[in-house]
């Protein structure tokens, strides 16, 4: 099968229902796939202002229009819907195999409706397309979930996503975990799952994919793969130690937030970064996704030998640096401990740090821990229990369990709530890097890194160094990456490669395994098309240009230490060129 002729695959969780629809090759065009072709079915299908755990809010599963071949990263695939942790469009990525198995059915979209009267899973086995009952499922962990699933199906090579306790207990921070370290993470996409009754979905194709132009896509492919291998970042730093190879570098900017974002460097990143991963001899190996030639993942197993992936630099930061917690082991099993129970590793960590700045500011009393540890600053022990709580929903975990801002207004302070449309923000202080700031500001999704990441040119100076104090000319980059991310999200591609790959890459790539006829031009007036229509939703959804802001801290106080002292985001006149740049009303609409 080509990769512009797969299906749609409808499942009504209501009445049972299960249909399929062809997908308009205009449709593939106009959004390619994966997150654009995605959140068009999604705007065109419900209400913005629906309650996002009601059964009206639909569940769309989606490959991008490379994932699934052998494209360099090929194997990446999103998860859209409305977010119940921002109230925004969510559309969470996730890596792995399951993407490109499931594009090995012959479907590139999987639209779940409606709601179980009991918990389910479904099975998706080429055209054998059924519902089980999943209520011997309901309870157990991701890993549990995932290895009887493949015992009842009774083939190894079966893909699992799943959610775990905390999906299924409507945790507004849930994630959705495939094989067990994979996950889809973001903005409560998990909880989304949960109030749907569907614990999981398992996958087993036959089908192989074919290119429009099979002789230029494979000279194409392996010319981009000796780029990427080539490049210091993706070909080496990335290899070698992971995403954490950031953590010093970071750090050493000035720009790493300890303490829930209170200081902005973190004198114990040493004891945490991706060398002290190596040293302590946690890392046993590295993985990769599908069709990848990076292999960032982590395998990593510690003394006590619990096992599994990661952490990761996002991961490692939340339950670390944020936290002001610096003991490695502590932070590896929280990690563990989010994969097993499906739980969002950046807003868990950064969540327990502004509950311990609600604590020793005298906010949170005691008496609300219940016998949990004291939520104190470098307290490794509560990084380890009250994650372990969030997931199961008990006690103080109930709460915390909402994300940092329900938790924070909770106790009448939700300026302690490192925040962007109520979605916690990733490893990197706004306050030291302007376009960056920007990025936080607008992002669609809430407070996010990945949809528009501007450290490449303000620390790690991809594809040229930016000062990261300037504000002009900031807003049109933040545009372009913006803009550039979104089709490669659709093309289910990793936005790793942009560290080593162009436009013109890109465009090439897809025009020879698709057929397709893009100009460079035109790639990124797809991305830009997806951006806008993101924002359309928004608004439709009272997610308005208001909340294109950033806590107060950022925005007052100015970083006490490190290389950045005294910076803080000058986010007005950046976004009046942002607003100009991006074609939209003084306002903050687009046109």
């Amino acid at each position: 099968m080509f990769l512009d002729e797969r299906k749609l695959l409808r499942i009504d969780l209501s009445s049972g229902k299960i249909s399929r629809e062809p997908i308009a090759r205009e449709d593939l065009r106009k959004y390619l796939g994966g997150r654009g072709l995605a959140s068009k079915y999604l705007t065109e299908e419900i209400d913005p202002k629906i309650d996002a755990l009601s059964p009206a809010n639909k569940l769309i599963f989606a490959g991008g229009l490379l994932t699934g071949s052998n494209a360099p990263t090929g194997g990446r695939y999103m998860l859209v819907t409305k977010g119940p942790l921002t109230g925004t469009i969510a559309s969470s990525n996730s890596g792995g195999t399951f993407g490109a198995e499931l594009c090995r059915t012959g479907y590139l979209v999987v639209i779940i409706e409606g709601k179980a009267e009991s918990p389910v899973y479904i099975s998706i086995c080429d055209d054998a397309v059924e519902i089980h009952s999943a209520e011997a499922l309901w309870g157990l962990s991701t890993h549990a979930t995932t290895d009887k699933i493949i015992e009842e199906m009774g083939d190894a090579r079966t893909r699992v996503a799943c959610i775990g306790p905390a999906g299924e207990k409507l945790s507004l921070i849930a994630a959705v975990i495939n094989e067990k370290h994979r996950a889809a993470a973001r903005t409560g996409v998990g909880a989304v799952m949960g109030s749907k009754n569907l614990k999981a979905i398992a996958i087993k194709g036959s089908g192989s994919v074919e290119y429009r132009n099979p002789e230029e896509a494979k000279s194409t492919r392996k010319e981009l793969t000796e780029i990427l291998k080539k490049n210091p970042i993706t070909g080496e730093g990335l290899p070698t130690l992971g995403t954490k190879i950031l953590d010093s570098i970071v750090n050493e900017k000035g720009l790493y937030p300890s303490r829930n974002f209170q200081f902005s460097t973190f004198d114990r990143v040493n004891d945490v970064n991706g060398e002290a991963l190596v040293l302590r001899g946690y890392l046993k190996k590295r993985s990769a996704c599908f069709a990848c030639p990076i292999a960032c993942g982590r395998n990593t197993t510690l003394p006590n030998g619990r096992s599994g992936e990661g952490p990761e630099y996002e991961t490692g930061w939340a339950f670390g640096a944020a936290c002001g917690v610096n003991d490695l082991m502590a932070i590896t099993e929280a990690n563990y401990i989010c994969n097993e129970l499906g739980i969002d590793t950046i807003s868990a960590g950064s969540t327990i740090a502004c509950a311990m700045e609600l604590y020793e500011k005298g906010f949170l009393p005691k008496k609300d821990l219940e016998k949990g540890p004291e939520l104190r600053f470098g307290s490794s022990e509560a990084v380890v229990y009250y994650t372990q709580k969030i997931g199961l929903r008990e006690g103080l975990g109930d709460k915390l369990a909402e994300g940092s801002y329900r938790f924070a207004q909770r106790y009448g302070h939700p300026e302690y709530s490192m925040s962007v449309k109520k979605q916690e923000l990733p490893a990197y202080d706004p306050r030291g890097v302007q376009g960056h700031a920007l990025s936080y500001a607008t992002s669609n999704r809430g407070g996010c890194h990945v949809r528009g990441y501007m450290i490449a040119l303000e620390v790690l100076g991809v594809p040229e160094k930016l000062a990261p104090q300037d504000t002009i000319g900031k807003a049109a980059w933040c545009k372009f990456y913006q803009d550039m991310t979104a089709f490669i999200d659709s093309a289910g591609l990793c936005v790793f490669t942009m560290f080593a790959l162009g436009i013109q890459d890109y465009r090439n790539l897809i025009n020879d395994m698709t057929g397709f006829d893009f100009s460079a031009e035109e790639l990124m007036e797809v991305g830009e098309r997806i951006w806008n229509l993101e924002r359309k939703f928004n608004i439709a959804a009272g997610i308005g240009p208001g909340q294109d802001t950033l806590p107060d801290r950022f925005l007052r106080e100015p970083i006490a230490d490190g290389p950045q002292k005294g910076a803080v985001v000058k986010l007005e006149e950046l976004l009046v060129d942002y607003y100009k740049v991006r074609g939209w009303s003084v306002e903050g609409i687009p046109s």
